[in-house]
């Protein structure tokens, strides 16, 4: 079957909201290491991801030495 759960794909995301875990999901960000290819302000334009979960996302990114792109 080709019928994939987005919620069973292993993420690294750090304890945030469920919409914005689910928002990272269904556009495929499943690792922090992807969000350094896109713009922490296309980020915030996804549905469920507010100023906190992008706030803890730049924290667990700077924690790594990494950060989002700048564009």
């Amino acid at each position: 079957m080709d019928n994939i759960d987005k919620n069973s794909q292993e993420s690294d995301f750090p304890k945030m909201g469920k919409p914005a875990t689910r928002a990272l999901a269904n556009v495929g960000y499943y690792r922090l290491e992807q969000l350094t290819e896109v713009a922490e302000a296309d980020i915030l334009k996804l549905h469920g991801v507010g100023p906190k979960a992008v706030r803890i996302l730049n924290e667990a990114l700077k924690e790594r030495g990494l950060s989002f792109a700048r564009k």
